[in-house]
């Protein structure tokens, strides 16, 4: 397909929440009202902000867990790390592993698809609002080295079926983050403590997923660039805008 842009209904995956659907080749995802779950077949990079497994790292499986914020208190020496390694073993999801936490509810799932010149990318997004912050207000957590648990979280996770460079997998991190504010922006949502625009949660977290390299098998293109001067950066925006936009109305 060219060109071409199609909505995938969160309450269409849920009809069997213990299979799961294809979400691009080699990626597959479940979605239950604990968590969504993406099994890739081969080991993929993944960039992102992840407490599991952050940073640039290969992974097996992508979960975004939910979870109550009153299970955490003062005196819970259990860090979110440790409580997402714990859930997926207890799944028996084996290898590397990416995860986020979020008290968001998983029925504000939204899923886009970019179908552009052969390169499909897809943004899976959940989000709460409860926590809305303005980038550079007051902060309300000073320990430097503790995790903050409050609630309210969009996260976002886009995976690609074309392999990305690691500057054009930043710069479409970047993209998307923008993305996210300009969403807020147009909703007009206003954090409590500026009483000015959002441009996110206090608590997000973002993750790239990039394709398998293939270059053993056959030829694969490369995707070099994904800023707003580009269609891919373009059509990757407006999906993410439009996701978030989707899952506010949940």
């Amino acid at each position: 397909m060219l060109n071409t842009y199609r909505d995938i209904r969160a309450f269409d995956l849920m009809r069997t929440p213990s299979s799961y659907k294809p979400l691009i080749e080699g990626v597959w995802l479940t979605q239950t009202d604990q968590y969504i779950h993406l099994a890739l077949e081969q080991p993929r990079q993944v960039l992102s902000s992840a407490v599991l497994g952050g940073g640039l790292a290969w992974a097996d499986h992508f979960v975004n867990l939910r979870v109550n914020p009153h299970d955490y208190d003062d005196s819970d020496e259990t860090t979110p790390a440790q409580t997402l390694k714990s859930f997926c073993q207890r799944q028996g999801w084996q290898g590397n592993l990416v995860g986020m936490m979020t008290a968001a509810s998983m029925r504000s799932m939204r899923v886009k698809q970019v179908v552009l010149q052969g390169v499909s990318l897809c943004v899976l997004l959940t989000s709460g609002m409860e926590n809305a912050r303005r980038a550079g207000d007051k902060a309300d957590h000073h320990p430097v080295f503790e995790p903050v648990t409050e609630v309210g979280t969009i996260n976002l996770a886009i995976i690609s079926s074309a392999l990305f460079t690691p500057a054009a997998m930043v710069e479409a991190v970047m993209i998307a983050t923008e993305a996210k504010a300009a969403a807020l922006q147009e909703r007009t949502v206003l954090s409590p403590v500026s009483q000015r625009i959002a441009t996110g949660t206090g608590t997000d977290a973002i993750a790239f997923i990039n394709a398998v390299n293939d270059s053993g098998h056959r030829a694969q293109p490369v995707v070099e660039y994904c800023g707003k001067h580009t269609l891919l950066g373009e059509r990757l925006a407006v999906a993410v805008m439009e996701a978030l936009a989707d899952s506010m109305d949940y």
